[in-house]
């Protein structure tokens, strides 16, 4: 859900903060007072186009924070899937900052992609504006909104699919490897055995390439090492402690305070003669045999042409030599291979056959019900006599998703054939089918905020009043945002918002405030009557806010 919206210099949005609440949330004003501008926020903070113009003039930048609560472990396991832990307090902050230079946007404080947001985002919010009621007159809209439907039943046929396809293009692309002619075939084995030959005559360690470099680095450092370490161990030979030792020993007879001081050069010449010793054993040891230098450089050039060609690491070389080795395999046994690349595709194919059978019976099965549920739900939108119904073809090939190939048609008019939705609805009548189609995915849609832009395009009176009447039932199950200009559907607001225009400095500023009841009737008066609110207008506003109490 949706608790808060906080918008900074956006626009003509000098500052807006907004709680929204459960149930229908409503936003009324008047002609061009900015409601655009709200659901353009929200848009944005999900990732849509913003430009440097949406900066408020005079202002550094634009903000636009999104604050969701989380619930229900599906949910929050699909979040995890996606990348992101909702706070302690079930929590999901959508932020983005705009500059004239660039944008970030954040979740939770984490900078993420927009592909990535849009992952995120789409588990929470769902928005229904001009595009996505054009969305209906793509056929792929159709089938996704049919598999929502019937998802406990389409939902493991699919997944169980979309496991076969994978092994079905892997078995093609197999097979084309089989493809080649002998002479093809016999250069490939040539160069395979080449390089199998190459990998393991150089008969690599983990780990050898890292001792080399260090006996490498020794014997090119050697002279100086022995050089530094010569004068080292001279200094301690002839210059040593041994002199103090004995002159503090003999004063210590005198004065028994001076002991400890004694003690301690007895301690430190004891650890100068180790270093001393360690020293002369170290250069006893250091070998800068040139021989050795040059076998050393001969085994580094060999295991780093390797690493070049096959692999950065022993692992990924001895990796990619199996790979190798099972291709040559393959191409020595030529013939058989490829006729058990054969019959395991054939086995794939009839595998995936019957799954995309099944998920396309469960389909149409569904299909049925669904498309009666959205009959009578345009019907209740005052779409008279309207027919609806849903049309398969299958596909010539397999896909991720079956073979399935859908499409809605309408007739709005009787006596006329049903036709594809692109052919017949206008704008309004597609925001109106897109309303009746979310109304009968209310128990099963997942999502838990939906918003509503331009949903009463085209539509007054009787249809005005049924289109409230889905907003609010869908409200029942939802969180449902919408902007409208009609007072029908104002009236079943559960929390109503006012968005005004002012003049304020010299600037034009556009605010947002949450009305009370008092305060909802009054602008439900103003978008019955207009600039002149009557008394009988008011009356009028009073009674349809307590009738839409009551059909709530």
């Amino acid at each position: 859900m949706l608790l808060e919206l906080h918008v900074r210099n956006l626009a003509l949005i000098e500052r807006a903060d907004v709680e929204f609440g459960e149930g229908l949330n409503i936003l009324t004003g008047e002609t061009g007072a900015g409601k655009s501008i709200i659901i353009g926020s929200v848009t944005m903070a999900l990732g849509g186009k913003a430009s440097r113009d949406s900066i408020r003039q005079g202002a550094e930048y634009a903000y636009i924070e999104l604050v969701f609560s989380v619930s229900g472990e599906e949910k929050e396991r699909a979040l995890k899937e996606a990348g992101i832990e909702p706070t302690p307090d079930g929590l999901v902050i959508v932020s983005r900052k705009i500059t004239p230079s660039r944008s970030v946007s954040r979740v939770n404080d984490e900078t993420v992609t927009a592909a990535r947001l849009g992952r995120i985002t789409g588990l929470l919010l769902d928005i229904h504006g001009q595009h996505e009621h054009q969305s209906l007159l793509h056929k792929s809209k159709h089938l996704e909104i049919l598999d929502a439907y019937a998802r406990p039943l389409t939902q493991p046929l699919k997944t169980q699919i979309a496991e076969e396809y994978e092994t079905y293009r892997g078995l093609l692309g197999r097979l084309k490897e089989f493809s080649m002619d002998r002479d093809a075939r016999i250069r490939e084995m040539d160069f395979l055995r080449f390089e199998i030959q190459e990998i393991e005559e150089a008969a690599l360690k983990e780990g050898e390439e890292e001792e080399l470099t260090a006996r490498h680095r020794l014997i090119v450092h050697g002279k100086r090492i022995g050089e530094n370490l010569g004068r080292a161990h001279e200094a301690l030979q002839w210059e040593g402690i041994s002199g103090a030792v004995r002159a503090v020993e003999e004063a210590a007879q005198y004065d028994e305070s001076l002991k400890n001081l004694r003690d301690q050069l007895y301690d430190g010449e004891a650890i100068l003669n180790d270093a001393c010793r360690e020293i002369s054993a170290y250069l006893e040891g250091l070998d800068l045999d040139e021989e050795a230098f040059r076998q050393i450089e001969d085994r580094l050039d060999c295991i780093h042409n390797l690493q070049a060609k096959y692999g950065r690491t022993v692992r990924e070389i001895e990796a990619g030599l199996e790979e190798k080795k099972k291709r040559l395999g393959e191409l020595e046994n030529f013939d058989a291979c490829r006729e058990q690349a054969e019959r395991e595709l054939a086995a794939c194919e009839l595998r995936l056959e019957a799954a995309c059978g099944q998920l396309s019976a469960v389909r149409k099965e569904a299909a049925g019900k669904l498309t009666e549920a959205i009959r009578q739900g345009l019907a209740e939108l005052n779409f008279l006599d309207v027919a609806f119904s849903m049309e398969f073809e299958r596909l010539p090939h397999f896909t991720a998703l079956g073979y399935d190939e859908a499409q809605f048609l309408i007739s709005t008019n009787p006596g006329q054939p049903l036709r594809p939705l692109k052919d017949v609805a206008s704008g309004g009548e597609l925001s109106r089918i897109m309303l009746a189609i979310k109304t009968v995915l209310a128990d099963t849609d997942e999502i838990p905020t939906l918003i509503f832009d331009e949903i009463d395009t085209g539509i007054s009176g009787r249809t005005a009043q049924m289109v409230s009447e889905k907003l609010a039932y869908i409200g029942r199950t939802h969180q449902v945002i919408c902007i409208t200009h009609l007072p029908q559907i104002a009236a079943m607001a559960d929390v109503h918002f006012e968005i005004a225009k002012s003049a304020r400095d010299g600037q034009t500023v556009t605010t947002i405030r949450q009305l009370d009841r008092e305060a909802s009737v009054k602008e439900l008066a103003r978008l019955l009557g207009g600039a002149k609110i009557t008394d009988a207008v008011l009356k009028n506003a009073y009674e349809m806010k307590e009738l839409a109490d009551r059909t709530k």
